[in-house]
């Protein structure tokens, strides 16, 4: 067509490619970056024109336009334990689901690893204007920081505990209702003496702990602090830590795990100190990550749903990001027996 020829000997703009399509200007834009939200006939359409004519997205020059960089910050804290590594079970299956979550709204992921969060470390991302938006995965012991940081910057998103002070969106578990379901199963099971592996000083791990203290209670179980241990999560801590705490205990019957790979390494201990999964000493861990159901024996878990909470995560940016202001939402946990628990 005449009119194309005379378009492509000048710089075409996205409202050229608008009128050819028959659309809006904030169609073609969305339709470029790959927006679920335009139908996909109407993408390909678009598309087509556009490559016909040879247009070319500046994302530059679109960052300004729009004033958001298309780019979603994801940020693992870890003021608790600087050696946990993003190949830890869960973090790979959290950041997994939060990348399908992204990407399919058009957007870039940012990943950023910040141990140990020094003083000021999130007031530094947020300036920095690299992401339009940010997910904290745990809130480790940054939950004041967090604090402070929502209440000028709303479009933050955290992973974690609900707490009783927090200004933060957060999306999370009831951990107090998967401790008390994980241990309950211990004492339906007959076992009597229950150990604890985590460290309670972190807000998920001490709702857990307070829902096995409380199963304890309601069962008349006599709490032991001796057979309560602070273990750490990464795989070498955690199985130096069972290593000597199943060496130093030997009155034991069920042990609840803090994470599946604390359950993990303690089930190796108590393999080397000849004692036998779960005929000696049963065990429960908590995340169902996606090792847990091909050990020897499959570990029983809490698990936690991470897709939908990966989903619900980036729905609640994007809503904040449209000057909306949820506050979060807790996830049910849910009970997967396995054979650390039940014989087959």
């Amino acid at each position: 067509m005449p009119e194309d020829r005379t378009l492509r000997t000048k710089r075409l703009k996205m409202a050229d490619i608008a009128r050819m399509s028959g659309v809006s200007i904030s169609t073609v834009s969305r339709a470029l970056s790959g927006s679920p939200l335009i139908p996909e006939a109407t993408r390909d359409m678009i598309a087509e024109i556009a490559k016909d004519q040879g247009y070319v997205i500046n994302p530059f020059a679109r960052g300004l336009r729009l004033q958001r960089t298309q780019t979603i910050g994801v940020v693992i804290p870890l003021g608790h334990g600087g050696g946990q590594l993003i190949t830890d079970p869960f973090f790979l299956e959290m950041l997994g689901r939060l990348a399908d979550e992204i990407t399919l709204r058009g957007y870039e992921i940012l990943l950023s690893k910040i141990a140990p969060p020094k003083p000021g470390w999130l007031d530094r991302l947020i300036q920095a204007q690299r992401t339009d938006g940010l997910v904290i995965i745990g809130q480790s012991d940054q939950h004041e920081a967090l604090n402070l940081a929502a209440e000028g910057y709303p479009p933050l998103v955290v992973w974690g505990a609900h707490l009783p002070d927090q200004t933060y969106c957060v999306v999370g578990l009831d951990n107090v209702a998967g401790g008390r379901m994980a241990t309950e199963h211990l004492i339906g099971l007959g076992r009597r003496r229950i150990a604890f592996l985590g460290d309670p000083n972190l807000p998920e791990i001490g709702q857990r702990h307070e829902g096995y203290l409380a199963a304890c209670r309601h069962a008349g179980l006599v709490y032991d602090p001796k057979l309560d241990a602070p273990v750490a999560f990464t795989a070498r801590t955690a199985e130096e830590a069972a290593t000597r705490f199943v060496a130093e205990h030997k009155d034991f019957d069920g042990l609840f795990a803090a994470s599946d790979v604390i359950a993990l390494a303690a089930i190796d201990a108590l393999k080397r100190s000849g004692r036998r999964v779960p005929e000696d000493v049963a065990v429960v861990g908590f995340d169902d990550s996606t090792i847990a159901a091909h050990t020897h024996p499959p570990l029983t878990t809490v698990r936690q749903d991470l897709a939908l909470a990966a989903k619900l995560m980036i729905d609640h940016l994007f809503e904040r990001l449209d000057e909306g202001r949820p506050m979060g939402t807790t996830l049910p946990p849910e009970l997967v027996v396995r054979g650390s628990t039940v014989a087959a």
